[in-house]
This record gives C-alpha cells, sequence and structure tokens, in this order.
C-alpha cells in the first residue's frame, strides 16, 4: 500500500505535457524580449537625446565662434580706432602748446593797439581785454573757443575803422568830468561836443590830447554827424576837422 500510493504520487511528474512547457518557456523568452526590447528603446531614446543635444552643442559652439570672431573685429577696430585718437590728441597737445602761447601774445598786441588807439569806448574795449584775459585762464574753456573770441575782439576792433558811431559818456578835461556827445568816424576822427553845443573838440592822436575848435565853424556839422550816426538823418557831406594822412617818403 504505502509503496503503491509513493508510485501514484510519483507519477504525474514523469507524465507532463511536454506543449505546456514549450509554452511556457516560449512566454518567458517573450517577457524578456519584450523588457530588452524596452531597454534597447530606452538607449535609443537615451542615444538620440544625447545626439540633438550634440548637435544643439556644436550650434552653439559655432555660433559662439562666431560672435567671437565678430567681438575680436570690433575690438581690432577699436584698438585701431583707440590708437588714431591717441595720435590725434598728441597732434593736438602740440597744436595748443603753439597756440596758447600765440593766444596771449595776441591779447598783449590788442591791448598796446588799443592803448595807442584813438580813445572811443575805452572802458567797453577795456573790458573786452579783461574777460580775454581772465578767459584764457580757465581749464573749462576749449582751446577753438579761446581762439575764436580773441579772432572775434579782433574783427571788433577790425569794424571799428569803416563805421561812424555817436554814443554819450564822460569826459575830463581837467575841471571836471562832464558828459558829452562823442562822433567817431572810423579812426580817423574822434570828436566831441557837449551836450549844449557850445563846446566842441577833437583828438589829437600825435599829442595824446583833446585839441578844441571853434563851436560856430563846426557845430552844425558835428550835431549834422551826430544825427547821421543814430541813423536820424541821411548820409551827407561834411565838413569836419580830420587829419590829413601823412605822405609816405
Amino acid at each position: 500500500m504505502v509503496a503503491g500510493v509513493l508510485f501514484l504520487a510519483a507519477g504525474p511528474a514523469l507524465g507532463a505535457d511536454p506543449l505546456a512547457e514549450s509554452i511556457q518557456i516560449q512566454e518567458s523568452i517573450n517577457q524578456k524580449g519584450v523588457k530588452s526590447q524596452k531597454k534597447i528603446d530606452k538607449v535609443s531614446d537615451e542615444t538620440q537625446q544625447l545626439l540633438s543635444e550634440y548637435k544643439l552643442v556644436l550650434r552653439k559652439t559655432d555660433s559662439l565662434r562666431i560672435y567671437n570672431e565678430h567681438l575680436q573685429r570690433m575690438v581690432d577696430s577699436q584698438n585701431r580706432e583707440i590708437a588714431s585718437l591717441n595720435r590725434q590728441l598728441g597732434e593736438i597737445e602740440e597744436t595748443n602748446r603753439g597756440v596758447v602761447p600765440l593766444m596771449a601774445r595776441m591779447v598783449d598786441t590788442l591791448e598796446q593797439f588799443i592803448r595807442l588807439d584813438v580813445p572811443f569806448l575805452e572802458e567797453e574795449r577795456t573790458r573786452r581785454i579783461e574777460e580775454l584775459r581772465a578767459m584764457m585762464d580757465r581749464a573749462d574753456v576749449t582751446v577753438s573757443e579761446k581762439y575764436r573770441r580773441v579772432m572775434e575782439a579782433y574783427q571788433i576792433e577790425t569794424d571799428y575803422g569803416r563805421t561812424i558811431e555817436a554814443y554819450r559818456a564822460g569826459l575830463d578835461l581837467g575841471s571836471g568830468a562832464r558828459t558829452v556827445d562823442f562822433l567817431r568816424i572810423g579812426r580817423i576822427a574822434l570828436i566831441y561836443q557837449t551836450l549844449d553845443g557850445k563846446e566842441a573838440g577833437v583828438w589829437d592822436n600825435d599829442s595824446r590830447s583833446w585839441k578844441p575848435l571853434s563851436s560856430d565853424e563846426y557845430r552844425n556839422a558835428i550835431t549834422q554827424g551826430l544825427r547821421i550816426a543814430r541813423k536820424q538823418a541821411a548820409p551827407d557831406l561834411l565838413k569836419l576837422p580830420v587829419k590829413a594822412p601823412e605822405v609816405a617818403k
């Protein structure tokens, strides 16, 4: 009985179905294949992603190279520009070293000229020289602006020789200052007349003094000259005391 039971119990193992076992093995293989394919797909996806990232890095690297080359060209251009500006600054500095002393001498010459010239508008002309000297010492004024102002002062003095002018100012002839009318005709005549018209005089630049004039002889002419200079009358011929030009020897 015991042997028979044992036999019956062991019987099914010996009689297993080969087809079922084969199917089971195939299913196991299929499952492993699916897992392997998933791994392959995952690796493939990762590879494609890495490849895409690599290509992106290559594109960025190429763009960066082009940008760096562009920057280098800009730096080279700026360096050339800086070198050019430095050369120009050197030339300007050298020019300034020559121009500034020249302008100082020009102001000195203009001041001396005014001192020796016919004494019209003395306060205005003296103030202009003082302003030029003050400007020459200012660091906030460019050399070109200083030069322009000096040349402007020269132009003003030049224009005085081509114009007539009437103005009222004080005059001291030794008996106290009085307000008189001045008539300037270019630089060839500077005449004064008292406000009541009773006294008149003309400047003699050789003696650096005023010479009295006969009010009866020149009164009307001086009065008319003042009106013409003030644009209150039309230009006209006037008999006025004008020093004759010296004949060259």
